[in-house]
């Protein structure tokens, strides 16, 4: 007679969370600097998209499959993408592989993104105040950004640099505090959690 041991599986995966937090916000932040009108495009923001915002995020999302984590996964994969994305715009012209993005190619890629993280928006609403506060502040400014290259003013895109700052530096704050946190074993930095 044979009999079976269920075996049980523990999960020592770390919280990728903060990470993705973290590479969204740093690089959200810099972008938004220059979009504020500070400085150009340059190649800190750009290697910030490709490395950290970028790559980062996707392996944030990556083990936040691992964890089971639906929303995590859709979110920073997809917002790591962006990123890479918005340096391929960027590198892809200089190379000669590809055009220059019209603006009002531009305005419909950033409208997409804005319609996506609205939605993505709904799902903080089980999560925390701290990530509603990001993906709010996140549809906002995608607004912005779309509302000032569509009619060219750049007052509005300043405006949107600012709001942006406030966006990115909500996600350094939230990513922060779940570390924080989780290293002191109480709540150091409030997240708000939400009943589900």
């Amino acid at each position: 007679m044979s009999t079976t041991t269920p075996v049980s599986v523990v999960d020592s995966t770390a919280n990728p969370a903060p990470l993705g937090l973290c590479a969204f916000g740093m690089t959200t932040v810099l972008l938004n600097i220059h979009n504020a009108g500070f400085f150009e495009i340059n190649a800190m923001i750009l290697s910030m998209g490709i490395f950290y915002g970028g790559t980062a995020q996707v392996i944030a999302g990556i083990i936040e499959a691992k964890k089971n984590n639906t929303f995590g996964l859709t979110a920073f994969t997809s917002y790591g993408m962006f990123w890479l994305t918005f340096v391929g715009m960027n590198f892809l012209p200089k190379l000669g592989l590809a055009e220059k993005t019209a603006n009002n190619a531009l305005v419909a890629f950033l409208a997409m993104w804005g319609l996506f993280t609205l939605l993505l928006f709904f799902g903080t609403l089980r999560l925390s105040k701290a990530l509603q506060f990001v993906f709010g502040s996140l549809v906002i400014l995608f607004g912005l950004l779309v509302w000032g290259d569509a009619t060219g003013n750049e007052n509005i895109k300043h405006l949107a640099g600012y709001e942006g700052i406030i966006c990115g530096a909500s996600a350094i704050y939230t990513g922060i505090a779940q570390v924080l946190n989780e290293v002191y074993g109480r709540v150091v930095l409030p997240l708000g959690p939400v009943a589900k």
